[in-house]
This record gives C-alpha cells, sequence and structure tokens, in this order.
C-alpha cells in the first residue's frame, strides 16, 4: 500500500512540476471559430520515422451557424500548407502564429462545408514526454522504428489542421488513413476498418463514429502483435479487449490483461458501464510513460506493479483508463474545469484501493494525499482557461480529496449513485459537455441541500475549513465553524468515544475531559484554530 501511494503521489507531482509548455489549447473561443461545429475528421497521412516526417492532407466537416468569408484552423506552423479547398475549390490563406486563415473568394453560406488541408513537413517533437507534447521518434530494443504521440496540452493541432477548443468534439467522429513501413502497425481510437498494403508500405483506416476530444485523435506505430480477449460489460455486452504490444513484450501480455481486466470490472462498478461499447477496450505500449487517449491508452510503465490487496497492480493504467469515463465521456467545455477529468479520475484510483484494501487504507489514501497538496491557486480560476493555466497538481489530489468530502457529507447511499448518476446521464456525456456548475447543480440536487458554498471554499478559493475551539469552564469546549455558511457533519473525539455532531458559526458545547480531536479521519481540508 505504502509503495502504491508513493507511486501515484509520485506521478501527479512530477506530472504537474513539468507539464509547464509553450504551447497550450482551449483559451477564449475565437469568433471565427465560434460560428463553426465541427462534425468530422479525416486524416490522411504518410509517416516516414527515418526522415521524422509527415505527409498528407486532413479534411474538417464543419456547419456554420452563419455566413462567412473567413475560416479559421489551428496547427502548429513547423509545419508546410501546399493547398486549402473549401467545398473542391482551392482557396488563398495565410499560415502563421500557429492559425491557418483561409479568406474565400465568395462568402461561405451557412450550413454544411468541407475544408481540405493539404500539408506536410517535420512534426514537433516531444522532449520530455508525456509532460511535454510532440512525436516520439525512437526504436524498439530489436531495432524496429518505434514512434508515439503525446497531445493533450497542445491539443491535435500539434499535427493536424482543427478546431482546436475543448468546446468541440467531431460529432460524427474521425477516420484515419496512416500509411508508415510494411513492417510497423499501426494503433488508433475506434475500430480497425482495413489494412491495404503495397509494396513497402501498409495503410492502417482507423475509424470511431463517436464524439472525441482532438488530444485523443492520434495514432501510435511499432512491431505490435495483438493480445485480444473478449470482455462482457456489466450491462451484458461484449467488447473485445485489444493490447497493443510490441513482440518482444509478447508473453507478458496475459498477465497484464488479467490485471487490466480487475481495473476494468472496478471502474465499471463505480462509473457505470464501459462508454464505448461498440468499438474496444484498447491499450497500447508506448515509449513514453502513458497518456488517456479514447479506446486506445497509452501504457509505457514497463510492467512494473505495485501491490494492492496483495496482487498484481498498476496505478498508472487504472488512472488513464479512469479518463474513458471522465475526460472522454464526460468531458469540459473549458479547459477551467480540467479538475473534473483529473480530480474525480483520481478520486477513481482512491475507490480501486477501497474496493480491494478497504475502507481503512481507503482513509489512509487521503491521509497521505493530503500532505502534498500546493494550495497556491484555486482549482478553477475563471472562465475561457487554456490549458497550460489550468494545469496544476491540485486538481489532481485536491479535486480528488473534494470528491472524498463530498462522500462524508452526502452518504454513501445517496453519493455513489450520484456519482454514477452524473457520468451516466446524457445531458453531460458525449457530445454535451459538462462545467463546475453542472457539476454543483446535479450533487445539490442529489443532497438535497445548496452544496455551492462547500464548492466556493475548496474548488473556487485555497482557503481551508476553519473550525475554531475555545477551552471552557467545567470541561466543556464550543466548537464553531468560522469561514462557511452551511452546517456540515463533523466527527469529534470526545473522552475516547468518536460521534457525529453537525456545525455551523454558532457553534455547539462539547463535554470532555481532554481536548476534542476534531475530524480524525481526515475528511476535510481544515484549519484548526484553538485557544
Amino acid at each position: 500500500m505504502k509503495n502504491f501511494l508513493a507511486v501515484v503521489l509520485s506521478y501527479i507531482i512530477s506530472t504537474c512540476l513539468l507539464q509547464a509548455q509553450t504551447l497550450t489549447s482551449g483559451g477564449k473561443l475565437k469568433p471565427e471559430q465560434a460560428i463553426m461545429d465541427v462534425r468530422h475528421y479525416t486524416i490522411s497521412l504518410a509517416v516516414d520515422p527515418v526522415q521524422k516526417t509527415i505527409d498528407g492532407f486532413t479534411t474538417i466537416d464543419v456547419i456554420m451557424a452563419q455566413p462567412t468569408k473567413v475560416l479559421l484552423f489551428d496547427l502548429l506552423d513547423s509545419l508546410s500548407i501546399s493547398k486549402v479547398l473549401v467545398n473542391g475549390k482551392p482557396e488563398p490563406f495565410d499560415y502563421k502564429n500557429n492559425l491557418i486563415t483561409i479568406n474565400t473568394a465568395k462568402e461561405l453560406p451557412a450550413g454544411k462545408a468541407s475544408v481540405k488541408v493539404i500539408y506536410g513537413g517535420k512534426p514537433h517533437v516531444a522532449r520530455r514526454p508525456p509532460w511535454d507534447d510532440g512525436f516520439i521518434w525512437t526504436r524498439d530494443s530489436t531495432g524496429h522504428q518505434w514512434m508515439a504521440i503525446t497531445a493533450e496540452g497542445t491539443g491535435g493541432k500539434l499535427y493536424f489542421p482543427c478546431k482546436d477548443h475543448p468546446s468541440d468534439e467531431p460529432n460524427e467522429g474521425v477516420d484515419m488513413f496512416i500509411t508508415v513501413p510494411k513492417d510497423l502497425v499501426v494503433a488508433g481510437p475506434g475500430l480497425l476498418k482495413g489494412v491495404t498494403k503495397q509494396k513497402e508500405t501498409a495503410t492502417f483506416h482507423w475509424q470511431t463514429k463517436y464524439t472525441i476530444n482532438n488530444y485523443s485523435i492520434l495514432f501510435n506505430a511499432g512491431d505490435y502483435t495483438v493480445v485480444t480477449r473478449p470482455y462482457t460489460t456489466v450491462d451484458g455486452h461484449q467488447v473485445p479487449i485489444q493490447f497493443y504490444v510490441l513482440k518482444e513484450h509478447a508473453a507478458k501480455a496475459e498477465h497484464h490483461l488479467d490485471i487490466f481486466v480487475k481495473t476494468i470490472k472496478e471502474q465499471e462498478k463505480y462509473f457505470g458501464e464501459y462508454p464505448w461499447v461498440k468499438e474496444k477496450i484498447g491499450i497500447v505500449e508506448t515509449p513514453h510513460l502513458g497518456m488517456e487517449h479514447q479506446t486506445m491508452n497509452a501504457y509505457g510503465a514497463k510492467f512494473k506493479y505495485t501491490k494492492v490487496g496483495g496482487e498484481d497492480y498498476d496505478g498508472l493504467m487504472h488512472h488513464e483508463f479512469g479518463h474513458e469515463w471522465w475526460g472522454n465521456k464526460v468531458t469540459a467545455k473549458d479547459w477551467a474545469d480540467y479538475w473534473i477529468h483529473e480530480g474525480i479520475c483520481t478520486y477513481g484510483d482512491a475507490l480501486y484501493v477501497r474496493e480491494f484494501e478497504g475502507e481503512k487504507a481507503y482513509i489512509k489514501f487521503f491521509q497521505n494525499s493530503a500532505l502534498s497538496f500546493g494550495n497556491k491557486v484555486p482549482i478553477v480560476m475563471g472562465k475561457d482557461i487554456d490549458e497550460e493555466s489550468a494545469y496544476n497538481g491540485d486538481i489532481y489530489g485536491k479535486g480528488a480529496f473534494f470528491m472524498h468530502t463530498l462522500r462524508y457529507i452526502m452518504g454513501d447511499s445517496t453519493f455513489f449513485p450520484t456519482l454514477k448518476g452524473f457520468v451516466t446521464d446524457p445531458r453531460y456525456t458525449y457530445s454535451n459537455l459538462a462545467s463546475t456548475d453542472d457539476v454543483i447543480q446535479y450533487f445539490s440536487k442529489a443532497a438535497g441541500k445548496d452544496l455551492k458554498p462547500l464548492f466556493d471554499l475548496y474548488i473556487y478559493s485555497i482557503n481551508k475549513l476553519e473550525v475554531h475551539v475555545k477551552a471552557q469552564r467545567g470541561d466543556k469546549y464550543q466548537v464553531q465553524l468560522l469561514n462557511i455558511d452551511m452546517p456540515l457533519p463533523v466527527d469529534i473525539i470526545a473522552d475516547g468515544t468518536t460521534q457525529r455532531y453537525t456545525l455551523d458559526k454558532k457553534g455547539i458545547t462539547i463535554t470532555s475531559k481532554t481536548m476534542p480531536v476534531i475530524d480524525p479521519d481526515t475528511y476535510y481540508l481544515k484549519k484548526l484554530i484553538i485557544e
């Protein structure tokens, strides 16, 4: 258990420290893109691992809310564009400052439009993946080419033209046609629709019909073999598990999938059925540590396991797979609400501990994690935030701790159905993106009381719950809350006996021969003021 906690906390802290990038995604939505609804991407690229180049095109199908003469797309300007076509006709464009500005000769009417960008070159290379983004060009130990992409912070514009904003996902999915040297295998999102082999190359057609965030629209290529097994979801659907593992590590795959199945079942228990039942449950071995990608999670932890409940456990794989629910199925429409992805997903890691080591281990998880919070900035810092600005370690640990607090306040019989209810509610899933306000309203309704003061304290500020304990005559103590206008349940140990009290600003009087112990199991991030 101790080793597991060290791994999780180290991963969270190091991710926070190393994430800083010069390129980011999101922010305030540009007016030219606000009128655009992306429906589908088609990405067709030839990949040359030796020259470290890509070459091909991306077609973006959109619906314009109003007529326009200007179309605006994001693409890192490390590449070169040879031609842009709108509805099949060449149009003039400017390509600078990571933006493609298309000025159509005639006004484009409202409605459907198709934009094809033909481009190529050497894409941005990651320096310390996955903590910075880019392409990874390397070789496995047998000498085969091995490439991967990380793009969560920079977004899809890393290598394909797109509307790079979390508020718009392609509702009709993505088709990817990736051509690589014939000795390589491409792993991608959705279903593999076919492989076309040429003399020296092979083209892999990957297709997802689900909506997908653009940083999950990527591929990996290597000397892979596919180890697969069937899986029956909690709702009885048959979904294939596919592990794109390097051939040199194929012997390790079955045990890894045994661990993975345990992770899947536990996540389904708390969050509902796996979200992408019409496609696959996928993981792919990568040269970087790991990253969440819809239906094809990147795994690079080198089969090094910790123990939970006396059995092998892969904490990184569990965390990244949790993003299939929190990040992929439930997606924040603004990076400002990034904690919904990372905080609730990290809370899911604690639930694995609870499931297989019990309640005491779960409580210890949060007592230890509370020691790592920086608490320098609020978890939510406003609106229209870009990914780099929103990213800090507290969205993981403090976000998870807040869910721990909500569970205590609401009680298990209300909290767990509410947690599952949110992630299975059509109003907040798939094409319907979510916000912190949605979480506040949903959980408040389930709790039967307004929880906004609690969100204001822990999510929108860096304050802790202030509890004032004042000694009085006759072994009595007055205990009251100072900085929140709502009554809260609090466990207090008085004379060796634990009892749950309701505290508010008015306070209560407790009789005890010894100083009362406030919140002994640490359900709150708090500041004790004793006099």
